[in-house]
C-alpha cells in the first residue's frame, strides 16, 4: 500500500477476528479483522504475519475520522489465490452457483421446521433448472454441511458456494422432515437474474389472527426467468404482529402455512382459516430473495 501517497510503510497489530461478514462492503465477505493501522491508500497492500508470509490483502477500514483509528479488514489470502487463479486462466472471475434463496434459521423457524438448532441455512426457494433442483434440493430443507464443512449461517454458505469452481460436485447434508440426508450437487456458474411486477386490486386481512391488518393486492410478474404469482403487501398495520415479525410493503406473499397463494381469493381463503393465537409461516419474495417468515400473534 501507499498511505496518503508518502510511500510504502509497515505497521503492526493483532488479528482480532476472522470470517467477518455482514459488513456491507461486498456481496461475498469473509474478512480478516485487524487493529494494525490501515490508512487511505493502504488498500491493496499486504497483510503479513511475523514470518513475513502473506495472509491477506488490506481492503477497508471502519473509521469515524477517516484515518486508521478504527477497525481494519483484509481479504484472506485463500480468497485472493482463488480469484487470481481464475483471472490468470480465464481473464475473469466466475462464482459458483447453487440456485437457491436462503435465509437464517431463527428459533421460531427452527420450531416450525422441527429442526434441532439454528445453525445452517434454510432453503426458501429453488430455481427452475438450477443445480439445486437437479440434485433434488427442496424448499424447507436446512443445509447443515457443504463439502464436509459445517454451515454456520446463510452468509457462510453463500461464500462457500461462491468459492467453488463451477462443474464441481459437492456433497451437501440437509435436514428434511426431521431427518438428515446427503445430496451430491454439481455446482453451476452464477447467472444474471430477472424480476418483474404487475399490480392489481387491493384487499385487507381482517380478524384476530397473525396476518390481521395486512393489506395486499394481486400480483403477477416474472422473476428469475419464470412466472411468479401471489399477492403484494401494500400496507402493514402499525403495531400488528406482521409488522413486529418484519413483514413489509412490497413483499410478495406466495404461501401461507405451506398453502399456495396465487391471488386475492387464495389469500382470503387461507387467512379466513387461520386460528387466533397460532403462529403462521409465510413464504414471500423480497427483491431477489425468497424467505420464510414466522409470525406470532399477540
Amino acid at each position: 500500500g501507499n498511505p496518503f501517497g508518502v510511500g510504502q510503510t509497515v505497521t503492526q497489530g493483532i488479528v482480532s477476528a476472522t470470517g467477518r461478514t455482514r459488513l456491507g462492503i461486498n456481496t461475498f465477505e469473509d474478512f480478516i479483522q485487524t487493529d494494525a493501522a490501515i490508512n487511505p491508500g493502504n488498500s491493496g497492500g499486504a497483510l503479513v504475519n511475523l514470518k513475513g508470509e502473506l495472509i491477506g490483502i488490506n481492503t477497508a477500514i471502519f473509521s469515524r475520522s477517516g484515518g486508521y483509528m478504527g477497525i481494519g479488514f483484509a481479504i484472506p489470502s485463500k480468497m485472493v489465490t482463488n480469484v487470481l487463479g481464475q483471472l490468470i486462466e480465464h481473464g475473469k472471475v466466475t462464482r459458483g452457483w447453487l440456485g437457491v434463496s436462503i435465509q437464517e434459521v431463527t428459533h421460531d423457524l427452527a420450531e416450525q421446521f422441527d429442526a434441532p438448532g439454528t445453525k445452517g441455512a434454510l432453503v426458501a426457494d429453488v430455481m427452475d433448472g438450477s443445480p439445486a433442483e437437479k440434485a433434488d434440493l427442496k424448499r424447507g430443507d436446512i443445509i447443515t454441511t457443504y463439502g464436509g464443512i459445517t454451515v454456520k449461517d446463510p452468509t457462510h454458505l453463500r461464500t462457500l458456494v461462491a468459492e467453488t469452481v463451477p462443474d464441481t460436485g459437492v456433497v451437501v447434508t440437509v435436514f428434511r422432515d426431521g431427518k438428515p440426508r446427503e445430496l451430491t450437487i454439481k455446482i453451476g456458474a452464477l447467472p444474471k437474474t430477472l424480476a418483474g411486477m404487475k399490480e392489481g386490486k387491493p384487499g385487507t386481512a381482517e380478524g384476530d389472527h397473525a396476518l390481521a391488518g395486512v393489506t395486499v393486492e394481486s400480483y403477477v410478474g416474472e422473476r428469475r426467468g419464470r412466472k411468479e404469482e401471489g399477492v403484494r403487501v401494500t400496507r402493514v398495520a402499525p403495531g400488528s404482529a406482521a409488522e413486529r415479525a418484519g413483514l413489509r410493503p412490497g413483499d410478495i406473499v406466495r404461501e401461507v402455512n405451506r398453502k399456495p397463494v396465487k391471488d386475492l381469493d387464495d389469500f382470503e381463503r387461507v387467512t379466513d382459516a387461520l386460528k387466533p393465537r397460532s403462529p403462521v409461516l409465510v413464504l414471500l419474495s423480497r427483491g431477489n430473495a425468497t424467505i420464510f417468515l414466522s409470525i406470532r400473534p399477540g
